[in-house]
């Protein structure tokens, strides 16, 4: 299987999970955040087998010698890469989905809806993204080591 195929086909399978899991719909996520009020615990277990499958998974997918659709494994090269700017990022993006509860990956499984509030979403992101390349030098340092197989 090629990796556009793989892609096209995990891409698929999320939107899928997050649409019949209704995580696309941005009123369960803000229900989920509402804990004073109508509360709505469903994303932790959304999250929650998210997590175990990943577990899972991973650990079997690393002991095998080479990933189905590549030649190796493209992992971090030290396990101390949260810092200031991930932490930063991971707020920003906290604040932007309690507030309007979608995140860009929803936002894609959200466009079969037919509103506008996805595509509002979306520009927002993409201007987002101009933004932040024209106020800050890309860094051209790779952060991840390539592992042999």
């Amino acid at each position: 299987m090629t990796k556009n195929k793989a892609a096209l086909l995990c891409g698929i399978l999320f939107g899928l999970g997050l649409t019949i899991s209704q995580m696309s719909n941005p009123d369960k996520v803000l229900a989920f955040l509402d804990v004073t009020g109508n509360w709505d615990p469903s994303l932790a277990f959304v999250m929650g087998g998210a997590l175990i499958t990943l577990a899972t998974l991973q650990h079997f997918i690393l002991k095998s010698p080479q990933p189905i659709c590549d030649t190796k494994f493209h992992l971090p090269k030290t396990n101390d890469i949260i810092d200031k700017r991930l932490i930063f990022r991971a707020i920003i993006f906290g604040i932007g989905w309690g507030l309007v509860g979608f995140c860009p990956g929803a936002v894609l499984a959200a466009f079969g809806d037919g509103k506008f509030e996805p595509f509002s979403f979306m520009l927002a992101c993409v201007g987002g993204m101009v933004l932040f390349n024209i106020f800050h030098e890309k860094n051209n340092q790779s952060r991840f080591k390539d592992v042999p197989p």
